[in-house]
């Protein structure tokens, strides 16, 4: 089947947020649209955290949309806890040694600086392999924008130094923004934007980019679908990884007694990158029933922005216990002394579980949740007016 960008409905925009490990959802997602729509053409990406690795492969590499995702299968089809992060005891213990020496120092011998739990350089040697990246550019990117295939890809990130959201935009036909504690910028986009963007607070290492230190974009990002609007996107597909809870659910505790410290630090990380969609599409749906009931003159540059999110039928946090026990065997302890295997939702090991048979299970949900929704996928895809969408 054919696919149009139904043009005269605004142009289509992917915005792919946070999740870590659990970034692998998306890809099953994109799996369906390719399958659905081969030749797709999506004119505007943006990425946050995991969801910048996604949407820098698909803005970096060339041939059809079909291709590309294929591409992008295969690359989480090869990544490994080993390939996102040392785990090996050397560095492990070595990392904890120096954490506890800087935080004992009492004014001795100056402890080196500690810069993250794990060590990040095979993450970053991984991306530059699979990206097909030239000493750290992605050339790809500006071949697309050249070609007509892409008008403009963002990455956001958070420089640490002003506590600002900075959103690292490459294209054409770019109107920059500023707000409060949100700044754009023109960048022709590397390697380091992607590591930026993705490195989770106190995890990973921040990454330097000119005179700066960025970290993980979705620290801040009060408004995830802001970017892909303000690139001038008509219709946003949002791809989220947090599953959407019944009430039911919500009042069912996942632990009893004292929280303990894996728990308490995955409802901050939900909070940090997660949790922001759903307020932020209320936000959208309100400004275009407003819009939607003034005259053009009256609008004052306000538009119609159509929106569809995704997100998973299951709790990917949850479905993380299964696999728990197969992580790496120093890493798996360490983790459980964070009270990990005290409850029955392992968020926060499932923003680190890069292991091929959890990747794989998500990519599966995800083509299957996409599929479950083919036909109102397809109208969003062709350009009908459904306004915003969701589960």
């Amino acid at each position: 089947m054919g696919a149009t960008t139904g043009d005269e409905r605004g142009e289509l925009a992917l915005a792919l947020g946070g999740g870590g490990a659990r970034g692998a959802y998306q890809v099953g997602f994109l799996r369906h649209l390719a399958r659905r729509f081969p030749d797709l053409r999506v004119p505007v990406l943006t990425g946050v955290s995991a969801g910048a690795i996604n949407a820098a492969y698909l803005a970096n590499h060339t041939g059809s949309f079909e291709q590309k995702v294929a591409g992008l299968v295969d690359l989480w089809g090869e990544i490994s806890v080993e390939q996102v992060f040392r785990v090996d005891e050397r560095s492990l213990v070595g990392h904890i040694l120096r954490w506890a020496g800087q935080l004992l120092w009492f004014g001795g011998r100056r402890v080196r600086q500690m810069r993250g739990l794990v060590d990040t350089r095979p993450l970053a040697q991984f991306l530059c392999r699979t990206l097909h990246c030239v000493d750290g550019d992605l050339p790809g990117i500006e071949r697309n924008v050249a070609a007509g295939d892409l008008r403009a890809v963002a990455l956001v990130a958070t420089r640490y130094d002003t506590g600002q959201t900075i959103t690292f935009c490459q294209g054409r036909d770019i109107a920059m923004w500023r707000r409060p504690q949100r700044v754009s910028r023109m960048a022709e986009l590397r390697v380091e934007h992607v590591m930026a963007s993705a490195a989770l607070p106190a995890f990973f290492p921040a990454v330097r980019i000119a005179e700066s230190w960025y970290g993980d974009g979705g620290m801040r990002l009060h408004s995830p679908l802001a970017p892909a609007i303000h690139l001038g996107a008509g219709r946003v597909m949002a791809i989220s990884t947090r599953y959407g809870r019944s009430s039911e659910e919500a009042e069912r505790p996942t632990f009893h007694g004292y929280p303990p410290p894996a728990q308490v630090l995955g409802v901050l990380l939900n909070a940090i990158f997660l949790d922001l969609l759903d307020q932020d599409a209320q936000n959208l749906e309100r400004v275009n029933a407003l819009v939607d009931e003034l005259s053009a003159e009256k609008r004052g540059g306000l538009r119609h922005v159509d929106l569809l999110v995704l997100r998973p039928s299951q709790d990917l946090g949850a479905l993380a216990n299964e696999y728990e026990p197969r992580l790496p065997g120093l890493f798996r302890f360490l983790t459980r002394r964070l009270g990990t295997k005290e409850s029955r939702n392992q968020d926060l090991i499932s923003l680190v579980m890069f292991q091929e048979d959890y990747l794989r299970r998500l990519i599966e949900i995800g083509e299957q949740d996409a599929q479950a929704r083919a036909d109102e996928i397809a109208a969003f895809v062709a350009g009908a007016p459904d306004g915003v969408s969701g589960e």
